[in-house]
């Protein structure tokens, strides 16, 4: 079993389905974590139920304070910030000729650049220490595009490249990036699909289901362990079978 003890996580979107399953993985494993979100109903719910983690109401889509709020995670942390997941995200869905540049902007601010920032802040932190890890949440639509997604589509696949870019940049300081890409996922909104309709997309699937919120979880804690240390810049693809690279 995989053992993450004493190891420092930094969690964005705690709040979400992928995230509070990453919480829950995290937490079971040992991890000292830090968890963000901007629902103060559900971070209540998370500080009620996990007494032993740092809860951070933060809004990662104000850029200028990213700085400030990544050198107070380090300090709690005692100066040994080891994992940042960036899951947090967003869509806003519209065909592209209807798109309205706030639905672009605001897509691509929080997606893609607020990932860069807090990449490259927390970078800064692990590069004293020589050792890091960061892991990027991005989505099979970055691979394949969607309709009405170009937005979404666009931020998720910068977020390929910018890992990789990362990875070749600071792998000689021992930080390692990479990216877990999900399919589709079983969730709330998932849920709202027709029979009909789910039973065409999962026969697009080799293993004809929707996945799990814990099969993106379980990637994560296996790219946060020491079991991945000779991994980076590889995007690692959770669909059942939807996609192949």
């Amino acid at each position: 079993m995989i053992d993450l003890k004493n190891l420092n996580v930094l969690l964005t979107g705690a709040t979400g389905i992928i995230g509070g399953s990453i919480l829950q993985k995290l937490n079971q494993v040992n991890a000292n974590i830090i968890a963000t979100g901007t629902n103060p109903l559900k971070l209540q719910k998370i500080e009620e139920q996990y007494s032993n983690i740092t809860i951070k109401k933060f809004d990662i889509s104000n850029h200028s304070k990213i700085e400030s709020f990544v050198d107070e995670c380090n300090e709690i942390f005692n100066g040994k910030l080891d994992v940042l997941i960036n899951n947090a995200g967003i869509t806003s869905d519209n065909l592209s000729i209807r798109m309205k540049d706030d639905e672009w902007n605001k897509v691509i601010n929080l997606n893609l650049s607020s990932s860069f920032f807090l990449s490259k802040h927390t970078i800064k932190k692990m590069l004293k220490n020589k050792n890091g890890k960061i892991i990027n949440i991005t989505s099979i639509v970055g691979h394949t595009g969607n309709v009405g997604q170009s937005n979404y589509a666009a931020s998720k696949a910068g977020l390929i490249g910018m890992s990789k870019s990362l990875a070749l940049e600071y792998g000689k300081k021992n930080i390692k990036v990479n990216c877990v890409s999900p399919g589709f996922i079983k969730s709330e909104m998932t849920d709202k699909i027709s029979e009909d309709f789910k039973k065409i997309l999962e026969g697009k699937i080799a293993l004809e289901r929707l996945g799990l919120p814990e099969d993106v979880a379980n990637t994560v804690i296996f790219l946060s362990s020491s079991l991945s240390d000779y991994i980076t810049g590889e995007t690692i693809h959770v669909n059942g079978g939807m996609y192949f690279s």
